[in-house]
């Protein structure tokens, strides 16, 4: 098997990237980032400063990349996930804070819909520290499972578990919380004959939920602490369960029947998300360090599926890397990859977008 891979094919200017959400709606192909923060002239460089008052960007694509297309208000926005119910799009938004310091946790997370032209407000949904949106399908209900929360002493009172909400033909609507103190993630997904709701907590271990039927129940635990993200694949008639962790080894987990028990473990710490296009999966490293002192130039890494292991095939960098996204491409896939911090640890960082080769 040939490896590959990723020679950079542009760049988007972005303060802050947290995510990369691509989507196709009425023959536009867009590409949503998230921002957390601006740069604020004057202040010392910190990963937690800055100004959180920030908008989300939506670009279209065009024959040479990516140009502007609108801007939505989305303070310290964190993630955007766009999806269908029915005949309607929409484009949810989850905002960890917003001011320029000292920051509020609690604040308004907004879903877009697309009304023919560009996206305008929707639902405002009350959050506390929002950092990803997932939704999904089950049953044929459609959910939009919200991770939130930071567990500081300054915040103990107010945190929030995650919650999962439904549509009820109308608007989203809480249906479940899923208890959690420093939420960051979610994957659903199907395996042998199983609907699985995975949630990754900086805190609190990352649990594998299972759908009973009525709601989700816990199944088992797949991180004891540091979750960030999840990803999962299908090779050699097995099935694998990756999970991502900032502080402690990722691992890629293995489908016995029954449960994921531990197949290998990923050398290096700082993962923060994964993206799959089989046998290459892309592994998004974050920083290294304390948060007051972070290391954000760091080597993300390829992988390639190669004699049941996923093998590192080549490395990229990345400078507080947060996301990364596969986007067809009559040439070939590319991928786009979002960067939150510069090497000084300022927001004012490029998403850049890889073609991915074999050779």
């Amino acid at each position: 098997m040939c490896a590959a891979r990723l020679t950079e094919w542009s760049r988007i200017p972005t303060s802050g990237a947290r995510a990369v959400e691509p989507f196709d709606v009425d023959g536009l192909s867009l590409l949503a980032i998230p921002q957390l923060a601006y740069d604020v002239p004057g202040r010392e460089p910190s990963m937690n400063g800055g100004d959180s008052d920030t908008d989300l960007l939506i670009l279209r694509r065009n024959a040479d990349g990516y140009e502007p297309f609108q801007r939505v208000p989305a303070p310290g926005g964190e993630d955007a996930e766009f999806f269908r119910v029915g005949d309607r799009a929409f484009l949810a938004t989850a905002s960890i804070r917003h001011g320029q310091g000292p920051y509020e946790y609690e604040t308004e997370s907004i879903v877009y819909e697309w009304d023919g032209s560009a996206f305008v407000p929707f639902q405002r949904v009350s959050t506390f520290a929002a950092k990803q949106w997932r939704h999904f399908i089950q049953d044929g209900r459609h959910f939009l499972a919200l991770a939130q929360g930071v567990a500081t002493p300054a915040t103990v009172d107010r945190n929030r578990p995650s919650v999962i909400f439904e549509w009820d033909g109308d608007a989203f609507v809480p249906f479940q919380e899923i208890p959690s103190q420093w939420a960051y993630n979610w994957h659903h997904f199907s395996v042998g004959g199983h609907d699985f709701l995975a949630h990754a907590d900086h805190v609190d271990p990352s649990r594998l939920y299972r759908w009973d039927g009525a709601k989700f129940v816990p199944h088992q635990d797949l991180a004891d602490r540091h979750g960030r993200a999840f990803a999962t694949f299908h090779a050699d008639d097995e099935d694998y369960l990756l999970v991502a962790c900032i502080e402690s080894p990722s691992r890629l987990l293995r489908w016995d029947g029954d449960r994921f028990v531990e197949h290998d473990v990923l050398d290096g710490l700082g993962a923060r998300e994964f993206a799959v296009h089989f046998p290459h999966i892309l592994r998004v490293n974050f920083i290294q360090g304390p948060r007051t002192e972070p290391t954000t130039a760091l080597n993300s890494q390829l992988y390639q599926w190669q004699n049941g292991k996923l093998v590192v095939v080549a490395e990229f960098p990345t400078t507080g890397g947060t996301d990364a996204a596969v986007l067809p491409d009559v040439d070939g896939p590319l991928v786009a990859v979002s960067n939150s911090l510069t090497a000084d640890v300022r927001f004012a960082a490029e998403t850049v977008i890889y073609r991915l080769e074999s050779r």
